[in-house]
């Protein structure tokens, strides 16, 4: 999508939307692919084994029109929400497109929820089939009469009690399924966000989603797709990340996609896998890239990679300095939220690349740092980050909640929740959630530049830093931090990092108290959860 330009400048004057006025995602991220080279790669998928298994686009094609035929008989159709519970592998894209070809919405949900978290998002959406493996088939099994709109379910690896076989509803159908006549606006893709406050809601796409995502999901590779390109993401296909940043664009471009679940991240375990199959390009958000930092004497230079996006999280400047040296290759920082993905973004590639900011506005996309009253502010200051609406990657609604859906915006602004600045040329730095920014003794600080901080010092691995409230300052920094192997935690040590980060920072950014953890509470995506670190009770070493 993105045109060939020699500076940044001149790409975003000369980008203009293509949306055609029918559009669904299965026929460009697919079929268009297996008409045109039905024995291209699409899928590897890295088995526990070692072995793979290799899915082509015809092959990818012939198994969701199959499923779609499945699904029709199954009385779905358009309109109707199909859930997916997979991890990493073939039938994710499969289950998505037969999806799509059908004119449901997926409803993607990550592996790593829990009775609760599946409860809420599978009643919410009202999903009538889930495609599953399965652990998802156990986990289901313990719900399953709490869920009465819930009428099938499917496991990839065969019948099991209630559940039916993925294989055994397909083998039957027809090769080939006449692809539902949908809009850029008919619901293609629901995936759940989790905000400050009550449950989890439903962020509703159309189809135009894929289309809205390919401006943003090319600058890091830029020019996208170059021959060899093969790309991989540690994050779950289940997370907008995962999904929407690297598999679906890969796919679209005719890029494969290396497939391997992880039930934890393993630096060590990551370069093996990306050297051994030849990986090109990866989306890996900043936690993963930390994890690969203090992992010690790993030759990344041996993967070959040429391009890596991140997201989620402020990517620091630490890290983007590490890349750069172990890594030999700028890693481009992206932003975004699952309502509104991708609209800012470097590209080192174009000269657009900066330490500590995200980047620039993404072609195509009208990006500002506005006040209460949705005025932009001045350089430098800090606002809201908001995006204009209308946009192709912007959501349709919060699934039928029409005043949360109405509160996400002030006039034609959709604001983010995110604080950020603004400079001069353009680059967007990010400060922090609104509830993450500290104030403290009249100061607004960030937890992300502190972070960036804390993550410097040679015995920090991993850190988070969150207010804590204080009679005398309303709040204080309060960090927490896990050590790299070989450090052991005590008072020495925490005045020690306190100190380093006064040096470094300021004596009102410094972390007053420093709290030892030994694991870092994230979610499915990698972010902290920093509610987890506010509550009473953890344990902290004050200076």
């Amino acid at each position: 999508m993105l045109p060939p330009a020699e500076t940044f400048d001149s790409l975003a004057s000369s980008f203009r939307w293509q949306v055609p006025g029918r559009y669904n995602i299965a026929d460009t991220a697919c079929d268009r692919w297996a008409d045109a080279e039905p024995g291209r790669l699409a899928i590897r998928h890295v088995l526990g084994d070692g072995s793979v298994v290799d899915t082509s686009f015809g092959k990818l094609r012939e198994r969701a029109d199959r499923l779609a035929h499945a699904l029709k008989g199954l009385g779905l159709g358009k309109g109707d929400r199909v859930a997916l519970l997979l991890p990493q592998c073939a039938e994710v894209a499969v289950a998505h497109f037969a999806a799509y070809k059908t004119g449901a919405a997926a409803v993607p949900l990550a592996l790593l929820f829990g009775p609760d978290a599946l409860r809420h998002r599978l009643r919410d959406s009202g999903a009538r089939v889930a495609v599953v493996d399965a652990l998802g088939v156990a986990k289901l099994a313990e719900i399953r009469h709490e869920l009465p709109a819930l009428e099938t379910v499917v496991s990839i690896d065969g019948a099991d009690g209630d559940a039916l076989g993925l294989e055994a509803i397909c083998a039957a159908q027809p090769p080939r399924f006449e692809t539902a006549a949908t809009s850029p606006d008919d619901p293609a893709l629901m995936i759940y966000t989790s905000g400050t406050t009550g449950p989890a809601k439903g962020a509703l796409h159309g189809h135009r989603v894929l289309l809205g995502h390919l401006p943003g999901a090319e600058l890091p590779h830029y020019p996208y797709p170059q021959p060899g390109d093969f790309m991989w993401t540690p994050a779950d296909w289940a997370w907008a990340g995962g999904l929407l940043n690297a598999m679906l664009p890969a796919l679209h471009h005719g890029v494969p996609v290396l497939a391997q679940p992880f039930r934890r991240f393993e630096a060590g375990a990551a370069f093996e896998l990306m050297r051994a199959n030849g990986v090109r390009n990866a989306f890996i958000p900043p936690t993963a890239l930390r994890m690969m930092r203090g992992a010690g004497d790993i030759p990344w230079r041996e993967i070959g990679l040429r391009s890596v996006m991140s997201a989620g999280e402020p990517l620091g400047r630490e890290v983007y300095e590490w890349s750069r040296e172990a890594m030999g290759l700028t890693v481009d920082e992206a932003y975004g939220q699952t309502e509104c993905n991708l609209v800012l973004g470097s590209c080192s590639a174009l000269g657009v690349s900066r330490a500590g900011r995200i980047g620039r506005v993404v072609p195509g996309h009208e990006v500002a740092v506005i006040d209460g009253e949705g005025r932009a502010v001045r350089p430098g200051e800090i606002g809201q980050i908001a995006v204009r609406a209308p946009d192709p990657v912007m959501f349709l609604s919060y699934w039928e909640k029409p005043e949360a859906t109405a509160a996400k915006f002030l006039g034609s602004w959709m604001l983010t929740g995110d604080q950020g600045t603004m400079d001069e040329e353009g680059y967007v730095g990010f400060v922090g959630r609104d509830d993450d920014v500290i104030t403290s003794a009249g100061y607004r600080i960030g937890p992300g530049e502190v972070e960036d901080c804390l993550v410097a010092h040679p015995a920090v691995a991993l850190a988070a830093v969150v207010g804590q409230p204080d009679p005398l300052r309303t709040e204080i920094v309060k960090a927490f931090v896990v050590l790299r192997e070989g450090f052991a935690p005590d008072e020495t040590l925490a005045r020690e990092i306190q100190a380093f980060v006064r040096g470094r920072l300021s004596a009102h950014e410094y972390p007053r108290e420093i709290a030892f953890i030994e694991e870092m509470p994230l979610t499915a995506t990698g972010k902290v959860i920093r509610r987890l670190l506010r509550e009473p009770g953890s344990s902290s070493s004050p200076a």
